[in-house]
């Protein structure tokens, strides 16, 4: 099993801490201390002889002490609506059965021109505009999705689809549910130690071409979205990542996965001297198998886990947090961690009867619909998490704004 976790920032007055020893990480090419001391940070080579480097080498040392935060979001999900008996017709099932043990009444599903992509590059439109940013102001874009439109990664087409004149970074993240959290602590990574200043991590994926439509364990789950949020760097003293905590297990695999499978069609050519099993049978991936049950049970174990050690990385406890934001994978998972945390279900985000589950878009989603309708507001601390395929799971402690 592996695992990460980290305590990025300095002191915040605004919010109740616990006293944590001092300490230094490495980020690239420079250092930072959560004693909320500044430290110098080269983001560059030595400026000794650089009249003697090419342009491309010569760098400019800069002093970088500095924090991030989220400033804006947005989120896009298709057209079609497909509610629980619009399912009834399909699979043996009902409005009530589906309702009553995973929370979720409707779910929107790609169709037509749909893709993606698009839905992608609508979000994060929406989050440059409410942050007031330029598409020529992106650094980076991180596109958290195991569903991408190309096997190659889907991420470059969004600066193209923006208009990013300056050809920055973009590419995915795969970690499923748990990849938009593992989204926002890789931006804080690039901001803290590379001296990015505004980076695009968006949530996007398209289950619906993954599910097995007759299978009414499975296909009454999962719903398309995207959601975005622009993490932007700021001093120190305002930074909005107060601690993380990351995790993954292989062995859980087994209990859910969308595993690679080889075609029918056999190309071998044994039969006339030709190496055996050559050329390889064409491959696509499975519909998703889960164990329901034993998912339940992973996540009402670790996700609550998590969550506490972030808390306590960031100095902070559960009265500190207004809001507490989880995947949206199953109402009676949500409900169950909320009661693991004694949080009060109205301090609980949740959209899932929407929306389904919609994996890495799940929690940018609702996020932007809490800031939106004015329930989420500037300065208000969320503790999110992500769980699922992998198995990974991620906690993270933020400040909106």
């Amino acid at each position: 099993m592996a695992n990460a976790s980290g305590c990025f920032t300095p002191a915040v007055p605004s919010i109740r801490r616990r006293n944590i020893p001092p300490f230094t990480g490495i980020y690239r090419s420079g250092h930072w201390s959560s004693d909320g001391i500044s430290k110098r940070v080269l983001c560059s080579s030595t400026t000794e002889g650089a009249d003697k480097l090419s342009p491309s080498e010569s760098r400019v040392p800069r002093l970088i002490s500095k924090g991030c935060k989220l400033v804006g979001c947005g989120s896009a999900v298709p057209k079609l609506q497909v509610s629980n008996d619009d399912l009834a017709k399909i699979v043996e099932t009902s409005d009530e059965w589906i309702s009553v043990r995973t929370g979720i009444r409707n779910r929107r599903i790609l169709s037509g021109k749909d893709s993606l992509t698009s839905l992608a590059v609508e979000a994060a439109k929406k989050a440059l505009q409410m942050a007031e940013v330029d598409p020529d102001a992106v650094d980076l874009v991180l596109l958290c999705t195991s569903t991408p439109d190309d096997l190659f990664g889907s991420a470059p087409q969004i600066p193209k689809a923006l208009g990013c004149k300056g050809n920055p970074l973009a590419y995915d993240i795969t970690a499923a549910c748990s990849g938009f959290v593992l989204g926002l602590v890789s931006a804080a990574c690039y901001i803290r130690g590379g001296g990015f200043n505004n980076v695009l991590v968006i949530g996007a994926d398209a289950m619906s071409r993954y599910v097995d439509w007759m299978d009414r364990g499975s296909c009454i789950l999962f719903g398309d979205a995207a959601g975005a949020v622009l993490i932007q760097a700021c001093e120190s003293e305002e930074d909005g990542l107060f601690g993380f905590d990351l995790h993954s297990d292989g062995d859980g695999q087994r209990n859910l996965n969308a595993a690679i499978k080889e075609n029918e069609t056999d190309y071998s050519l044994g039969s006339n001297g030709a190496v055996l099993g050559f050329p390889p049978r064409p491959a696509s991936y499975s519909c998703v198998q889960m164990n329901g049950k034993e998912v339940f049970r992973f996540a009402v174990r670790a996700v609550p886990q998590s969550i506490e050690s972030a808390l306590e990385k960031a100095g902070l406890t559960g009265s500190s947090i207004d809001w507490l934001l989880l995947h949206q994978a199953n109402q009676r998972i949500i409900d169950a961690v909320a009661t693991r945390l004694k949080f009060p279900s109205e301090r609980v985000i949740s959209n899932l009867e929407n929306y389904g589950n919609t994996s890495a878009a799940s929690i940018p989603l609702a996020l932007d619909e809490a800031v939106r309708s004015g329930k989420v507001q500037s300065g208000h601390t969320i503790a999110a998490a992500g769980f699922g395929a992998g198995l990974t799971w991620a906690s993270a402690i933020i400040r909106w704004g």
